[in-house]
């Protein structure tokens, strides 16, 4: 892979602003992959990754069309530390090598950066295969406010999820930017903007 590629991962807490960075630094020029999108494109109907899923956790886990019922297994693995880590096994394995086939045919173009947005990058020990680390924060109430009032989440349910996680300080701590969304979108956007501009000036 050519050495002037910059490969560039935003990461963050869940509910703490990665999508909305992501998409301004696309809106900005960017090319950007959401690891999100291909971990459900890894595990859709008729994929080798449903399959080893099925395998794991039981046919439960499927809808009447035999999709994969996500809030079915997520039910599943926030209770149970091990059957999340079964899950993580299997799913994010195919979502790296998918990220990995995206740098590959970026380089392969005009591309200097792309970015990749990877809400488990620390906790998967993956951070070594990035040039640059960009982690999207905000305060620990608001992230649980944004679970509960935005995304309809029990107290409860939300307090899984974000326990399941890396603790936001200690992403902050390794990031090589850090962008504040615990303000206003115009604050959130302009450091965005700020960041892109250094970025661009590493290309």
């Amino acid at each position: 892979m050519p050495a002037a590629l910059i490969r560039v991962a935003l990461t963050g807490g869940i509910a703490t602003g990665k999508s909305h960075c992501l998409a301004r630094f696309a809106a900005l020029g960017a090319p950007v992959v959401d690891a999100d999108e291909l971990a459900h494109a890894a595990v859709a109907p008729g994929t080798a990754g449903l399959a080893a899923i099925v395998a794991r956790f039981g046919s439960s886990i499927l809808n009447a069309d035999r999709s994969l019922d996500r809030d079915a297994l997520a039910s599943l693995v926030f209770a149970d530390a091990k059957a999340r880590r079964d899950l993580e096994q299997i799913v994010h394995p195919l979502v790296y090598a998918a990220i990995e086939r995206w740098f590959v045919d970026l380089a392969a173009g005009t591309a200097s950066l792309g970015i990749a947005d990877i809400p488990l990058l620390f906790e998967t020990k993956r951070e070594g295969d990035f040039d640059v680390v960009i982690v999207a924060a905000c305060r620990a109430e608001q992230q649980l406010d944004r679970l509960i009032h935005r995304r309809g989440y029990s107290e409860t349910d939300a307090r899984r999820r974000i326990e399941a996680q890396a603790p936001i300080e200690t992403k902050i701590a390794r990031a090589d930017y850090v962008v504040d969304t615990s303000g206003s979108v115009e604050r959130t956007d302009a450091q965005v903007g700020d960041v892109w501009r250094k970025l661009t000036e590493r290309r």
